[in-house]
């Protein structure tokens, strides 16, 4: 069966089902993502991450060790993870096991780890982390990066949190966090694998109605700043992390996003077949790699991109990429270059497809977005037929994209 998007009824809501079958394997999946709670939606910083990391502590009855050894010994993989839109709770097992795993769910769901060795266990961890993250180079200017481009933004805050505020969680916040965030008026269920959509509606019908009903506030769209600001970030290193960013004035909503895949492709995506790689690298020998990306997500739509130099050619490799940006957008791609983005994103689209994780995503996405299914496989179709001038005329109408702006972690003077 092809993915398939369907609602069912839990209580007062119509919840969507994505679903796709494949038996293949003998793997049944099933994800609950939960809209507009993750990251950006934090009153800490940090706690939507601490939120998910309680939850993969176990239960009170059973404790985290307890919990994980009542999984491992049925082979079940059960947790929680956040991005910057999206909080996400998965369960995968073989199906023969399926049914325990659903009832092990069903115990988190209804009895999380509360307790206060599992908040000082996580925030071990997590501080731990942001310790190590204190000397990674490329962490420090990506964050710097984000403060300059969402000034007064929940994305331009340190969403991962600092120690200070990792600190500062208690199980009170953390508490209300889930029994705010995670609900089954916003839940998204995302399922497949070797299983009917009869069986998965099953499953999910004994789990959704364990979640509160909820009310999260929509996700505020973010202007990116076009002040091209440059931040110097003095650490004791031995060569140079560019990180650089610009606003890119277009939508998600867009029915053109294959013109904003070609362009994202060919400036930065493409490896060796890169403006910034061919001009950068092969010609000048700066860098090992410099790739950039157009990031088009509902909270914001940005050009973003990093490279690593020597501290001699820092101030030569920075003027480049800005060189790169303006020539690429005042003079827009050739016909071998449109040639080659063709051929490659049509050719590889069936490594994008192999798994079901591949499909099941992308049937998500198209959902998530507003999309109907199969807006990908039309967006190919339309790759194979933009013309060389519909595509400069895109590219060249992005003069916001020069308006770089460049977080450089440096050498201590």
């Amino acid at each position: 069966m092809a993915e398939t998007v369907k609602e069912i009824q839990i209580k007062d809501t119509k919840v969507p089902v994505v679903f796709e079958t494949g038996n293949f394997v003998p793997i049944v999946s099933l994800q609950l993502v939960f809209k507009n709670a993750g990251h950006l939606s934090n009153t800490k910083d940090g706690l939507a991450d601490m939120s998910a990391k309680l939850l993969n502590e176990g239960t009170s009855k059973d404790g985290s060790v307890g919990f994980a050894e009542k999984l491992d010994a049925h082979a079940v993989e059960l947790g929680a993870h956040v991005g910057r839109e999206s909080f996400v709770l998965e369960v995968s097992a073989l199906k023969s096991e399926f049914p325990y795993a659903i009832e092990r769910f069903k115990e988190l769901l209804k009895d999380p780890n509360y307790s206060k060795e599992a908040l000082a266990q996580v925030k071990r961890q997590k501080i731990g982390w942001l310790k190590q993250k204190e000397s990674d180079f490329d962490y420090l200017a990506a964050t710097k990066l984000r403060e300059m481009l969402f000034k007064g933004a929940a994305l331009g805050r340190p969403y991962d949190g600092t120690v200070q505020s990792v600190e500062s969680i208690s199980l009170e916040d953390i508490k209300h966090f889930i029994t705010t965030h995670l609900g089954y008026t916003n839940v998204i269920a995302v399922t497949g694998g070797d299983i009917s959509l009869d069986e998965a509606e099953k499953y999910l019908k004994e789990i959704l109605p364990l979640l509160p009903k909820v009310t999260v506030k929509p996700l505020k769209e973010v202007k990116v700043s076009d002040k091209k600001e440059t931040k110097y970030i003095a650490e004791d290193t031995q060569q140079a992390y560019i990180y650089f960013g610009a606003p890119f004035d277009y939508s998600y909503k867009e029915k053109d996003q294959y013109k904003a895949k070609i362009a994202e492709y060919l400036l930065g995506g493409a490896g060796f077949g890169s403006r910034l790689m061919e001009e950068i690298r092969v010609k000048r020998g700066l860098t090992y790699g410099a790739y950039s990306a157009l990031r088009r997500t509902k909270s914001a739509s940005y050009l973003s991109g990093y490279l690593q130099t020597k501290l001699s050619t820092q101030d030569e490799a920075k003027a480049l990429v800005q060189k790169v940006v303006d020539d690429f957008v005042a003079k827009g791609i050739t016909a071998e270059e449109l040639k080659a983005a063709k051929e490659f994103l049509v050719g590889s689209e069936p490594l994008r497809t192999e798994t079901l994780s591949q499909r099941l995503s992308r049937a998500y996405n198209e959902y998530y977005y507003g999309r109907p299914l199969g807006f990908t496989k039309e967006q190919l179709k339309k790759i194979e037929s933009v013309t060389l001038e519909e595509m400069n005329a895109f590219i060249e109408s992005h003069k916001e994209l020069t308006e770089l702006s460049f977080a450089i972690v440096t050498k201590k003077k």
